[in-house]
């Protein structure tokens, strides 16, 4: 009996050994990022030439084909703005284009992260150097125009109005975003406005538009007047 016992257990371990080598472990599969790049086709690829083509970047056609001209447009976007350089739009590129990409949402705002991204370099871009209140005030103005019905509905279209903001032709929209201006960014995203509800504002020692001078004022926020 005692034999048969010792017979019994080591057929047990020997059961137990093979379960254990044998056993395959299952994992998700890795989540693609969803990006264009050389061979693409279709309207993100479109938007993409649209706004390089705005800077200077692209000189082709907008045809939504992602081809040779395009990918080297990426490529000098991604250098000038310290990306990762290879031709691809990605998830980072397409934030720092200001397109808008299957990244989902940021914090609790419910705004996307492109959003975020692109409302925080135009903030640096325009209030750099403000008084933190005055980067908010920047950034409640471009939301106060996403809600006015003389305005784009979106950020975007908002930042990228022809010549509504002077940074896109100065340079400074290509500098690297301060830190402040993405907690500006979120702070008018929930709902902070210093600007008191404006949808204009300019420095009173630069402008020389006649008409934006006589805009009614609201606040005045370090070097910046915001008014209606």
């Amino acid at each position: 009996m005692k034999k048969w016992k010792i017979l019994w257990r080591s057929l047990m371990v020997i059961c137990a050994f093979a379960l254990v080598t044998n056993a395959v472990t299952y994992t998700d599969p890795p989540v693609t990022e969803v990006l264009s790049k050389y061979g693409s086709r279709g309207d993100e690829v479109r938007q993409i030439q649209t706004r390089l083509k705005e800077w200077g970047y692209y000189s082709g056609n907008v045809d939504g084909i992602y081809g040779t001209q395009t990918q080297d447009a990426v490529i000098k976007f991604q250098k000038k703005n310290g990306l990762r350089v290879d031709g691809i739009a990605g998830k980072e590129t397409l934030a720092a284009i200001g397109i808008s990409s299957s990244s989902g949402s940021s914090g609790s705002t419910g705004a996307s992260t492109s959003d975020v991204n692109l409302l925080a370099r135009t903030i640096s871009a325009e209030a750099r150097g403000e008084p933190y209140s005055g980067q908010v005030a920047v950034g409640a103005v471009i939301l106060n125009r996403v809600e006015h019905p003389s305005f784009p509905d979106t950020i975007a279209g908002v930042v990228y109005q022809p010549g509504a903001f002077s940074c896109l032709n100065d340079g400074q929209f290509d500098q690297p975003i301060a830190e402040s201006a993405y907690r500006a960014a979120r702070d008018a995203l929930n709902g902070m406005d210093p600007s008191g509800g404006a949808i204009y504002y300019y420095n009173p020692v630069t402008a020389t538009n006649q008409w934006i001078r006589s805009r009614p004022i609201i606040n005045t926020i370090g070097q910046h007047v915001f008014c209606m």
